[in-house]
């Protein structure tokens, strides 16, 4: 079966864009109150309940993993631009820039999504949804260490490419989910 890794990649965003757009539209950019720090924690609830959901198989919420995935990727492109906003700029954004912000940080992602598919043989293929969260859990604990530390790493990879991975993980999954 032929696959189309950037037309898939394509499609999951769209889903995940139109909703953030959607509650941009709703509630403002009312996120950008968030520190970093707590855009991380916001992942870890969502990831943590995946995990549940994939471990209990029942859930007292009527939502399922699909939708968790989709917020975990919103939250990582929030996490991304809160890195780059400095400490007192606004916090209201145009949905114009909002949206074109979103498509830089996908963009990017993406391109580092294709570096890594190239050097791994999109071996992500071959993974259990259960890993990719696993995997996700673990970029978390990562990334709240570092935040721990200030920031400051020593021979590792920054939060933001710790965002764009659990972005990529999080497409992955719901490209095996057959989000399309």
């Amino acid at each position: 079966m032929a696959t189309n890794t950037s037309q898939e990649f394509d499609s999951v965003i769209a889903v995940c864009k139109s909703l953030f757009i959607k509650k941009t539209k709703d509630y403002g950019t009312a996120w950008r109150i968030l520190r970093p720090s707590s855009i991380t924690d916001q992942i870890f609830i969502k990831a943590q309940r995946i995990r549940t959901l994939e471990e209990k198989k029942v859930s007292m919420v009527d939502e399922g993993i699909i939708p968790e995935y989709i917020g975990i990727i919103n939250y990582c492109v929030m996490g991304m631009l809160q890195l780059e906003f400095a400490d007192g700029d606004s916090y209201d954004l145009p949905l114009e820039q909002v949206e074109r912000l979103y498509d830089e940080k996908v963009k990017l992602t993406k391109e580092l999504m294709f570096a890594k598919n190239h050097d791994y043989g999109e071996a992500w293929r071959d993974l259990r949804i259960s890993s990719l969260t696993d995997l996700i859990l673990m970029k978390i604990l990562r990334v709240k260490q570092i935040e721990d530390n200030a920031g400051q790493t020593l021979a590792s990879e920054g939060v933001d490419a710790n965002y764009q991975d659990m972005l990529n993980y999080s497409v992955f999954a719901l490209i095996k989910l057959g989000l399309k």
